[in-house]
């Protein structure tokens, strides 16, 4: 599961060259899509012998059933067990032994695989990962084992994490009607039901090359790379029925609302405030950049970011955060969290949030400060350069959510181009909006200090 930095994968996309915003592909870019639907980006990156290959399909487990939830990530696992030509692991055991790696991942919105590996082994992975995007084969003893892996999973990162229990049960009060209140790797009572046949019917029905963005990054050119797509992808046909079909949408949110869950594994008491907020659009992506600017201004930097300094150096908090995602094909949200310090009572910390938020909103953001967030994201834009993965990832999941290749290249620009203006907007949008869930996971009443345990790193929208 992946948040490797506050503004990624908002601000990794900041490793694409400057180009003006709207203008030619950035230099090494390539971009096309076959006859048969499937959509594709080259990233030519000669320093390293070394190319990725990214599958991405546009189907998550926002687009489950009511009833099945799970089947996404159930079926991302039985995806490993092999094909008519390819035994069960053999494409993992296959790449091992060429000196790469592999894994897969799943989201609300999308499902991808990817292989890291020598360069001049790009035709190997891509025969195996285009022959089981047509030619998956589950065997009769495979769906059950793979079953109780995926409710083992569950067990030891959920069932067995209060944080993560309590991330699900925010969830499922944040959003009253979209399907984002399911968690990712399902409800358990569903997973225990999940079949073979709903595993082939999931597959048979999303899995298909017009419902799929390809991206190759590393060292091959574009054409090369055109050519092994066309051999290997192109005789796979489109299935029409296959695209994504619109999900309940949410209703208007009126009313402010509290959870509040005490656990003996919890060493200290935890804060986390969320609220609904636009994601990006295709061609229309600047209040969403006002957001991912706006939580790197509030809790970016542990010295300078306003809730650090109101809160954290004056002794209030220990900890402060804000995220914002919007990376998603439905409204995500914008969250905040914190850490009171010791002594500090949970009400006293809250109103001291609810304080420095409300003088945020009346002052707006700090030029100096606003100015080092904006060199931060200068320099994110070249540091992001050296990773031609991170580079994959952002077209990859840009893609999968329906923006555009000219959405994601323009992205690093409108970050660049928010002005105060934006940011004032975007916080009346956030901050103001009385229809916030506010949880406290707390550690339990009388428990010794002892028995606490720490808690691991938060949850994201993503399983492995």
């Amino acid at each position: 599961m992946r948040r490797p930095h506050r503004l990624a994968p908002a601000l990794t996309a900041l490793a694409l060259s400057a180009a003006p915003a709207l203008a030619e592909m950035p230099q090494g870019i390539s971009h096309f899509t076959l006859p048969n639907g499937l959509e594709a980006v080259v990233i030519e990156d000669h320093r390293a012998p070394v190319v990725v290959q990214m599958v991405w399909y546009r189907i998550g487990s926002a687009d489950e059933q009511p009833g099945k939830s799970g089947i996404a990530h159930y079926l991302e696992h039985l995806m490993f067990k092999g094909t008519d030509r390819l035994g069960p692991g053999e494409l993992s055991k296959t790449v091992t032994a060429n000196g790469g790696m592999d894994n897969a991942f799943t989201s609300y919105d999308y499902t991808a695989y990817f292989q890291r590996i020598a360069a001049d082994r790009l035709p190997l992975v891509m025969d195996m990962e285009s022959d089981r995007m047509a030619n998956l084969k589950i065997g009769e003893d495979d769906w059950k084992a793979e079953r109780q892996v995926v409710l083992e999973e569950r067990s030891q990162r959920t069932d067995s994490d209060p944080g993560a229990q309590f991330s699900e049960e925010r969830n499922a009060v944040q959003f009253y009607n979209s399907p984002y209140r399911r968690p990712v790797i399902g409800w358990r009572p569903e997973m225990e039901g999940l079949t073979r046949d709903d595993a082939i019917a999931w597959y048979q029905a999303h899995y298909a090359p017009n419902d799929a963005v390809l991206v190759i990054a590393g060292d091959v050119t574009a054409d090369k790379a055109r050519a092994l797509a066309e051999k290997y992808y192109g005789p796979i046909p489109a299935k029409p029925d296959s695209t994504r079909k619109p999900r309940p949408q949410e209703p208007e949110q009126r009313a402010p609302r509290r959870i509040e869950r005490s656990d003996p594994r919890v060493p200290q008491p935890v804060l986390t405030r969320t609220v609904l907020a636009p994601e990006r659009n295709p061609g229309d992506q600047k209040t969403a950049a006002a957001l991912s600017v706006l939580a790197e201004l509030l809790a970016g930097s542990a010295q300078t970011s306003v809730l650090a300094r109101d809160l954290v150096l004056t002794g209030k908090a220990l900890y402060v955060d804000a995220s914002y995602d919007g990376l998603t094909v439905d409204p995500t949200t914008f969250g905040l969290s914190l850490v009171p310090a010791p002594g500090v009572s949970n009400a006293d910390a809250e109103a001291a949030l609810d304080a420095a938020l409300q003088k945020f909103l009346k002052d707006g953001p700090d030029p100096a400060q606003l100015e080092r967030v904006k060199t931060q994201i200068r320099a994110d834009r070249i540091y992001a350069q050296d990773s031609a993965h991170g580079r994959a990832y952002d077209y990859g999941q840009g893609l999968s959510i329906g923006l555009t290749v000219e959405d994601v290249n323009d992205w690093p620009d409108i970050l660049a181009a928010v002005t105060p203006d934006d940011i004032r907007a975007a916080a009346k949008l956030v901050l103001s909006n009385p229809a916030s869930v506010t949880g406290w996971l707390l550690p339990q009443p009388g428990a010794a200090p002892g028995d606490a345990q720490a808690l691991p790193a938060a949850q994201t929208g993503e399983i492995q």
